[in-house]
């Protein structure tokens, strides 16, 4: 089954229980996948590209909390993790630092970069082998840490 068959199969379980939350959460999680099929005129998204709509709902509500906090306005910061916790679901499993720290460094070997003038071609061959499961930003620091050492 694709994830967005997951996706669309959870939120018809939502409505079942009615589940205002999940199925809220869900709904507009839908609502931007079918913006990418008619963006692509496509039918179906691959999964690949479901995990980048669903990323960048992550990336959303975590700035989102960052700024409710610090706004004063804890119980919106609360209901904003409550939904990143329920997108995180659809993510794939995290990779441990152990073996993105080998990827990078696999990486920057087997492509000879030497400096960091060389960072954008290491991160898309990185983030390509990690396939979704590296959060950018911490791949963009290791390969930084890693280019500014040699």
């Amino acid at each position: 089954m694709s994830l967005e068959e997951k996706i669309n199969q959870d939120y018809i379980q939502a409505m079942k229980a009615r589940d205002s939350f999940t199925s809220s959460v869900v709904s507009f999680l839908r609502a931007q996948i079918k913006n990418v099929k008619v963006d692509k005129r496509v039918e179906q998204v691959s999964d690949e590209d479901v995990i980048s709509v669903v990323k960048k709902q992550v990336k959303q509500r975590l700035d989102s909390i960052t700024q409710f906090k610090a706004g004063g306005r804890i119980d919106l910061a609360d209901k904003e993790e409550k939904e990143l916790v329920l997108l995180k679901t659809y993510l794939p499993a995290e990779m441990s630092m152990e073996q993105l720290k080998s990827i990078v460094e696999e990486v920057i070997v087997s492509s000879g970069a030497a400096s960091i003038k060389d960072m954008g071609r290491v991160m898309k061959d990185v983030l390509a082998r990690t396939a979704g499961q590296a959060d950018n930003q911490t791949v963009g620091a290791l390969v930084k840490e890693r280019l500014n050492r040699t």
